[in-house]
């Protein structure tokens, strides 16, 4: 028998290497822009076009590579990081397992270039799929740019399953974001399609945030510093006030490597524990150092899970250093324990006495009789002794039922509700505190939810308006603006057609984004959380063209639903109620939230 087990080409095992590594444009700035800071470089500069599906670059001013190591680098488990086994259990740089460079040039079109301070003149090297074009040396700057072209053009599955521009683009945004802020001491600049979207220069953390993120982040970052021999923490958390319904700005770096841990965000979310409202999630820039003995950064192939010694002793740190924080800053509640009680006491009455409560009982109480006089100004010396009164034990014993066996002139609606599509049966409805409409059926009491009615009512109308023709926008006399980070207004600008339709104009100031015309139904002072709930929802979601108008309308929505919270008189109340039962989908709204709910007859019968 023939052997069946044969060692692997190696630009086979560096394609399959890549399919781990290198999972999507964004993975190949990351992998770029680690080894240029590897590299020593205090200026980066990173430009994509068409989301780096076709090319990506990344130039730096670190101290370059030879001839030789030019052309090493691109081979499988070369690196310069490590020398021994010992090395994996100190590490200080990024990357290591020499995967990275071998991986991107199997699967893509590189060109190198690279000089060092020694040399004289710099080497270009080009790759085409693994197989070395060309090498030749060239003029240059110190440092290293490598291009990055046809990403995937000899693995057309893996490229069918790129997302769209905006989503790779976002992806990419998320990575060299994760690295802006590990290294605030870097220049950084970020350019899409000779769109220059970020121009970052050296600066400390907090000016580095408010540089990624707009300068109105700045009032909501709480400063964290806690020190201990396990661990050093040191950033920042958003204030309370400032939580988001999405998860956004939320990241952890570990002696200066971004990675994920859901146990210590649960930490994190411990800490603002009855400061934030439910299923709303707080902004954090935490930095951990470590002794790098202590954890173990090789169990994921992209390197973002890490493995802690320490894991239990580190979350309770981290819970109390970000709870002191909030503390310190007075937004989370606290007892002063050297507070002097009597400061409290108004001055008139310091020199008084205490006295101690009197509580009167009229022993002579009879909750059973009708006929009880009630306590007066004067207590309880003008009442007169109760008789007992027998009538009054018999009827205490006496259970009324209600008649259930009359006809019923309203709609029957119970846990086949969904069913339910003519509401005429329906004569009586109240408004309960605004915000409910209540109306009997035969099987109890049906209640509907007004902001989700209109929400749902809305929904149906604006998507058959959109289809059509773009929904119709009324003119601000005073313009509204709002601000976006660098990443909020390239994802807004990536949507714009779609947003057009929807009602919006405006024009741009800088990062300034200058509300012109909104949608004809939308009110002024809701039109600055609607815009923050649509970039939210095109922000941190994967949202794919063909849904991209269901989910903004359905935003648009649920901002317009909170308008004219006015009392309903009889006539509103049916009108809703007949154009709820009008839509498709009247039990739902398009986010998934029940309308309507009934409280059976049986149920309400237990209650007495």
């Amino acid at each position: 028998m023939s052997d069946l087990i044969q060692l692997l080409p190696d630009h086979i095992a560096n394609q399959i290497a890549a399919g781990e590594v290198i999972q999507r444009p964004a993975s190949v700035v990351k992998e770029l822009i680690e080894n240029a800071v590897d590299a020593g470089a205090t200026k980066i500069e990173l430009h994509i076009k068409d989301a780096g599906k076709t090319s990506i670059q990344i130039i730096d001013n670190g101290k370059g590579m030879s001839d030789m190591d030019a052309r090493m680098c691109f081979e499988r488990h070369a690196t310069s990081k490590l020398k021994s086994a010992d090395d994996l259990f100190k590490l200080t740089t990024k990357g290591f397992r020499g995967e990275a460079m071998a991986s991107i040039a199997a699967i893509a079109h590189v060109d190198l270039e690279t000089k060092t301070a020694l040399n004289e003149t710099g080497t270009k090297v080009v790759i085409h799929g693994s197989k070395i074009q060309q090498q030749e040396p060239i003029a240059r700057n110190i440092g290293t740019s490598i291009t990055v072209k046809n990403l995937f053009f000899n693995v057309p599955a893996r490229r069918n399953f790129l997302k769209s521009d905006n989503v790779e683009t976002k992806h990419i945004f998320e990575e060299f974001n994760r690295i802006a802020l590990t290294h605030p001491e870097v220049a950084f600049k970020f350019s899409h399609n000779g769109n220059i979207l970020h121009d970052l220069q050296s600066a400390g953390l907090r000016k580095r945030i408010v540089d990624l993120h707009g300068t109105n982040f700045n009032a909501k970052l709480v400063p964290v510093e806690e020190e201990t021999d396990i661990v050093k923490i040191h950033g920042f958390v958003g204030k309370p006030e400032f939580a988001r319904k999405t998860r956004g700005e939320q990241y952890f770096f570990v002696n200066n490597r971004f990675f994920k841990d859901s146990y210590l965000h649960h930490a994190v979310s411990a800490a603002f524990e009855n400061l934030i409202p439910p299923k709303t999630y707080p902004s954090y820039f935490l930095y951990l150092t470590v002794d790098p003995s202590s954890i173990d950064v090789n169990i994921h192939p992209t390197k973002t899970e890490i493995k802690f010694e320490e894991d239990r002793n580190i979350y309770s740190i981290l819970r109390s250093a970000v709870k002191l924080a909030l503390g310190i800053h007075n937004i989370a509640p606290s007892l002063d324990f050297e507070h002097e009680p009597q400061f409290e006491i108004p001055n008139a009455m310091r020199n008084q006495p205490a006295q101690e409560p009197k509580i009167k009982i009229d022993p002579t109480y009879n909750p059973f009789n009708s006929g009880t006089k009630k306590t007066t100004s004067s207590g309880y010396n003008d009442m007169k002794p109760l008789q007992p009164n027998r009538a009054d034990w018999e009827n205490f014993y006496t259970i009324e039922e209600e008649e259930t066996t009359k006809s019923n002139p309203y709609l029957d609606v119970d846990h086949h509700i969904a069913n339910t599509q003519d509401e005429s049966a329906i004569k009586e409805t109240i408004s309960l505190n605004n915000k409910y409409i209540v109306a009997p059926i035969k099987s109890g009491i049906l209640y509907i939810s007004i902001p989700r009615a209109k929400e749902r009512v809305l929904y149906d109308e604006l998507m058959a308006q959109f289809i059509r023709q773009p929904i119709n926008s009324q003119q601000l006399l005073f313009p509204i603006e709002v601000e976006f980070n660098a990443t909020e207004k390239s994802e807004w600008n990536n949507n714009e057609q779609a947003i057009h339709r929807l009602g919006f104009s405006w024009e741009w100031n800088n990062n300034k984004l200058v509300l012109n015309g909104i949608p004809s139904f939308l009110e002024a002072d809701q039109t600055v959380d609607c815009i923050k709930n649509i970039i939210a929802k095109i922000g941190y979601q994967d949202i794919e063209k063909g849904d991209l108008a269901h989910e903004l309308i359905a935003t648009l929505s649920k901002s317009g639903s909170k308008m004219n919270q006015k009392q309903l008189n009889q006539e509103e109340r049916d009108y809703l109620i007949h154009s709820l039962f009008s839509c498709e989908d009247h039990q739902f709204t398009p986010n998934g939230n029940k309308i309507m709910a009934t409280f059976p007859l049986d149920e309400l019968n237990k209650l007495f």
